[in-house]
């Protein structure tokens, strides 16, 4: 644990050379030496995010804003009774990291469900979900789960793995990317689900070879039961915002974009007016509610530097591992089979149109190569109807990507919103999926930056954990989770350190529009700070995850130590 502690002046001696030293070794734009701070790291390796002044030594708070960066001689000035000194011995320390995609309550909600992303066989799959099932009050839903049925060898799960053992609890567990679920037989009752129940267009319900349904249910299909699913009380998920801004904290996250609905705006919104944010939400509402956000913002503004609005999330396709994402060519594993488009294009265009002349902001999910394609062609045409603006344009996850499309994100200004954890994941398995030659432009990091593409990078919490570490490492060394690559998958796709580091910061700011706010260490910037244990550009790639956080601090205050 690193020290911290209250420093008096008169108990630092100062010689007039140090004093002097201020003429040579000034801050960026450093206030008046008599300006004391409230907060100062000192002893670390502060890697800036400034290209023109990307390294320091130290940095000194006042409030909720950084008041100076530079060297330990320029701070030490700074420091009086009522200054907190963090020591970071030489580890490194860096803007804080911005989760550019997440879903925030689900991944609390997560953290006190049941657990089967580890679940390795059938059994064990039907054991935890029994076992879990023992804890809570009959007639209680059992949801969450993030299973992963490549684990097992990639048969999907059945109802009948659980229903013996469950028949007091309806049991709704979705895969771990969020794009199908498995309801047990008592959950499908609930839900009025029969073998007569007509197919869902974007969706499907899953039947074995007799025709019976399986229980699992694929993206659109899903509405089916999760209309049923009783909705959470507001303690309920005021006690999920509280557990995801603690744990993204012990990750070094101090803000979130976060996808999601209405009645989530709405739990933020109670948090803020009670003082209760420590993390940092930029939320994005659904895509075809457009005008209803366009006149939020007319009458209440996009609020402040805790709790912004002005996204909107859509859907173009579903995922890969769920086989909906949308391909130009069927999948290597499924010849019949190239995937479904989850809203009709016209409507995806009117939506983008119509949020774009609001001057909101669309942040569209496409995975497959032709989802990719076809929201380009909305984003570009959309673009060239109303005229050259500032926009942001996004695509969440960018997943596959057809080689002659990469181009087109810095030409028509489009962030690649993307999940590097994704790569180091998938990269186990989709091979198997899309073949040897998709592969080659999937999680193309270094692909969208060599065309001047711009990252932002996230977790897609609950799919991924949100543990901005973890992304470093895999941008970095794209190493599979089964270590079955340890030369990187796809390794021509690595990109080095500082351009991962600018994605989970300085880009990820741009990606909300609050490049000017925070993503940076510099004076008059919001104090986000995180503190590593080490100096990650000081060790071999493959050492980076082993770092922990050891300050968060979001607006001058440490949020986790």
């Amino acid at each position: 644990m690193l020290t911290s502690s209250r420093i008096s002046l008169t108990t630092i001696s100062f010689t007039l050379v140090a004093s002097l030293s201020l003429l040579f070794h000034g801050c960026m734009n450093a206030p008046s030496p008599q300006e004391s701070a409230t907060l100062v790291v000192i002893n670390g390796r502060l890697w800036t995010g400034d290209p023109a002044r990307p390294w320091a030594e130290a940095l000194a708070v006042r409030g909720d804003r950084i008041i100076a960066v530079g060297s330990q001689e320029a701070v030490h000035p700074m420091i009086d009774g009522n200054t907190r000194v963090l020591n970071a011995r030489g580890g490194l320390v860096t803007p804080g990291f911005i989760d550019a995609h997440i879903h925030f309550l689900e991944g609390g909600f997560r953290l006190a469900s049941v657990q089967l992303r580890e679940a390795s066989s059938p059994e064990d799959f039907a054991t935890r979900i029994a076992a879990f099932a023992e804890t809570v009050p009959p007639g209680t839903w059992i949801l969450g789960g993030d299973w992963d049925h490549e684990r097992w060898g990639g048969a999907l799960p059945h109802r009948d793995w659980i229903d013996a053992r469950t028949p007091a609890h309806p049991v709704w567990v979705n895969r771990l990317d969020g794009h199908m679920a498995l309801a047990n037989t008592a959950a499908l009752d609930a839900a009025g689900v029969t073998t007569e129940t007509p197919e869902v267009e974007g969706g499907t319900i899953v039947r074995d070879a007799d025709g019976r349904l399986t229980g699992v249910l694929k993206d659109n299909a899903m509405a089916l039961v999760e209309g049923v699913v009783p909705v959470p009380s507001d303690a309920m998920l005021d006690r999920a915002l509280e557990a995801a801004m603690r744990h993204v904290a012990t990750k070094g996250v101090t803000s979130v974009h976060h996808m999601g609905t209405w009645d989530d705006l709405a739990v933020f919104e109670r948090a803020r007016a009670a003082g209760r944010l420590r993390t940092r939400i930029y939320a994005a509402v659904p895509l075809a509610t457009w005008q209803r956000l366009q006149g939020k913002v007319a009458s209440q503004g996009r609020g402040d530097a805790w709790l912004r609005i002005g996204a909107l999330k859509g859907f173009v396709d579903g995922s890969l591992g769920s086989h909906t994402a949308a391909f130009f060519e069927p999948f290597a594993d499924a010849p019949g089979d190239s995937g479904l488009l989850v809203n009709d294009p016209a409507d995806l265009k009117a939506w983008i149109a119509g949020a774009d002349a609001a001057g909101l902001h669309p942040v569209v999910h496409a995975i497959g190569d032709r989802a990719n394609h076809l929201l380009l062609d909305i984003f570009e045409q959309v673009a060239q109807d109303h005229g050259p603006r500032d926009r942001r344009f996004r695509i969440e996850h960018a997943q596959h990507l057809a080689p002659d499309d990469i181009a087109r994100f810095a030409r028509v200004d489009v962030v690649a919103s993307m999940q590097p954890y994704h790569a180091i994941d998938d990269g186990r398995w989709a091979e198997k999926v899309i073949g040897p030659e998709r592969i080659r432009t999937t999680y193309a990091f270094r692909s969208l930056l060599d065309a001047g593409a711009r990252l932002a990078f996230g977790s897609d919490w609950f799919v991924a954990p949100p543990t901005p570490i973890e992304g470093l490492y895999a941008a970095v060394t794209r190493r599979t989770l089964d270590g079955a690559n340890p030369g990187g998958w796809v390794p021509q796709q690595r990109i080095s350190l500082e351009e991962a580091l600018r994605a989970y910061t300085v880009d990820a700011a741009y990606a909300s529009f609050e490049e000017d706010l925070k993503g940076t260490l510099a004076p008059g910037l919001l104090a986000d700070i995180v503190v590593l244990d080490r100096d990650l550009t000081a060790m071999p790639p493959e050492s980076i995850r082993e770092a922990r956080i050891q300050y968060t601090i979001v607006g001058g205050e440490v949020v986790f130590e």
